[in-house]
């Protein structure tokens, strides 16, 4: 059912924790499977330098956790938006179609410690987060 790669992040998840200060932090939740998603960024230069997780829910939900930090981890902010939730599937080498709302999630919740890390700075938010306001954690204003 699941990939070899889902088994390793989501047995040994990587860049779990938080950030004390994080210069970005999204949190994301989807009520119908009951998963959370919080991400914190540490920015500096515009390079994302240090990226931690935490995730309440099944193992495709911290395995996609984990890869997404593992994808923008020292990338640029413009980079880190960049990510897809289609990106987070093929890292994984796939994930159960009943479990790519997992991967979904992953790419809200970047773009969503990106858009709290664009509110901190003053800086105009200039992408879409995809925000379905399922969690109430973002502004449908953006």
């Amino acid at each position: 059912m699941y990939t070899e790669k889902v088994m390793d992040h989501f047995m040994n998840p990587r860049n779990v924790g938080e950030i004390e200060n994080a210069d970005g932090v999204g949190e994301v939740g989807n009520a119908k499977c009951g998963d959370i998603m919080k991400i914190y960024l540490k920015i500096d230069n515009d390079i994302i330098t240090d990226v931690k997780f935490k995730t309440f829910g099944c193992g495709a939900a911290i395995a996609t956790s984990s890869i997404a930090t593992e994808l923008i981890k020292g990338k640029s902010v413009k980079e880190a938006i960049t990510l897809t939730n289609r990106a987070v599937v093929e890292a994984l080498d796939g994930l159960p179609p009943q479990k790519v709302h997992c991967s979904v999630l992953a790419e809200e919740a970047v773009k969503s410690a990106v858009s709290d890390y664009y509110k901190k700075i003053g800086r105009e938010i200039d992408f879409d987060i995809g925000c379905d306001g399922c969690c109430e954690s973002c502004s449908k204003e953006h």
